[in-house]
């Protein structure tokens, strides 16, 4: 299995990583022994140092423990925390917000034209900019790119900077929301999204881009999202 030779992230610790993976999706069981580090070397094409240290590393949380003369063994598990559902209304989208309780981390803030493509809708004269990192329990899962029309902005400012943008929209009087719809695609992480979300370069992500529109199909709410992908799921209903 080749790594990423391009990572910040050592050799090893993008093995353990691998191996905490394997065992997540239980692929290799608890009780079970590992591959020799002989084996385990020549598939990841590296040194059995470098595999020692992945199990080290594991070792110290509990998952793999190193018995002399009888190999390596899986003593713990580890458990997907993909708790973060990609909804499909605003509504439930909203209540997503509330639940988690995301602590919003703005970086930055400014007035600028949003990156509308073709059919989103009208622009607006001026959005407001956002750029934040949403975390939950003090782990980033998302950074999110917010251009908001500038006078919806300027009806609840503080709220806006306090608050998560979706859930103050919707409990706005007078304001309907007459079109939304959202799109997702599977990327990876650029230097400065893996820094900001903590995770090794290239790691996959889930890229949302939302657009809210009004009733004259003007454009109030455009949004370019990056989820940490080992965070998020999908659930869709499928016709029959």
């Amino acid at each position: 299995m080749d790594l990423n030779i391009d990572s910040h992230v050592p050799k090893y610790a993008q093995i353990a990583d691998i191996f905490r993976q394997r065992i997540a999706r239980q692929i290799w069981s608890r009780g079970m022994r590992l591959p020799a580090n002989e084996a385990l070397a020549e598939e990841f094409g590296v040194s059995r140092v470098t595999i020692r240290q992945a199990v080290d590393l594991l070792a110290r949380d509990g998952i793999l423990e190193a018995q002399q003369g009888r190999g390596t063994f899986i003593t713990g598990s580890v458990t997907q925390d993909r708790w973060l559902k990609v909804e499909t209304s605003v509504t439930e989208l909203a209540e997503v917000y509330r639940d988690t309780s995301p602590q919003i981390i703005n970086i930055n803030e400014s007035l600028t034209e949003a990156p509308l493509q073709p059919g989103d809708g009208k622009a607006a004269e001026r959005y407001v900019f956002m750029r934040r990192v949403h975390s939950r329990d003090g782990q980033p899962y998302c950074v999110i790119l917010i251009y908001l029309d500038e006078k919806i902005f300027k009806r609840a400012p503080a709220k806006f900077r306090k608050q998560t943008v979706i859930q103050v929209i919707t409990e706005m009087p007078k304001l309907k929301i007459a079109t939304a719809r959202q799109t997702l695609t599977i990327g990876t992480a650029d230097i400065e999204v893996a820094k900001l979300l903590k995770v090794p370069l290239n790691s996959p992500v889930a890229e949302v881009r939302r657009v809210f529109t009004t009733a004259d199909h003007g454009v109030i709410y455009l949004a370019e999202v990056t989820y940490r992908g080992d965070f998020i799921r999908i659930d869709m209903d499928l016709r029959p």
